[in-house]
């Protein structure tokens, strides 16, 4: 009995995961479309705004944290930097015990760059979210839980 209610379980998860994924795709087409747009006014490119999103949590980042979290070669993040530190959305600072580490910061123009775009976005899900039926929002809402348990 246990193992046909495991492979129910497994079933209703499977049919979770399907519709997540269906929501995740018609989510991402939606917000990186308005996404590219904004952006595109910015001269901004996807891996520099992500690059920001990850500066925006954190005090700063070394050039081979950049690197390890954009899975680019410390040039190319190097190159990320130079083009951001131009449009004044970072900036480059000197550590304390070790003046050749070099510290990249997000500045107030980055900062309010992410949130501007994080707005954009979380108006873009509301949209699409008030037009879910009652399964597709358990199913969100679930999905939504179970990440938040896993930080």
């Amino acid at each position: 009995m246990k193992s046909s209610t495991t492979n129910q379980s497994r079933g209703a998860v499977q049919a979770d995961a399907d519709r997540l994924a269906d929501f995740v795709l018609f989510t991402q087409r939606s917000c990186i479309l308005n996404l590219s747009h904004e952006l595109n006014r910015g001269n901004i490119s996807f891996p520099q705004f992500f690059l920001l999103t990850y500066l925006s949590s954190e005090d700063y980042l070394t050039m081979s944290d950049i690197a390890k979290k954009m899975g680019h070669s410390t040039a190319a993040a190097t190159g990320l930097v130079d083009r951001l530190e131009k449009l004044g959305y970072v900036e480059r600072i000197h550590a304390a015990e070790d003046r050749r580490k070099i510290m990249v910061r997000i500045t107030h123009k980055g900062t309010e760059l992410v949130a501007h775009m994080r707005k954009e976005i979380a108006t873009n899900l509301a949209d699409i979210m008030s037009e879910m039926d009652e399964e597709e929002t358990e199913t969100v809402d679930h999905a939504r839980r179970a990440i938040g348990n896993r930080k």
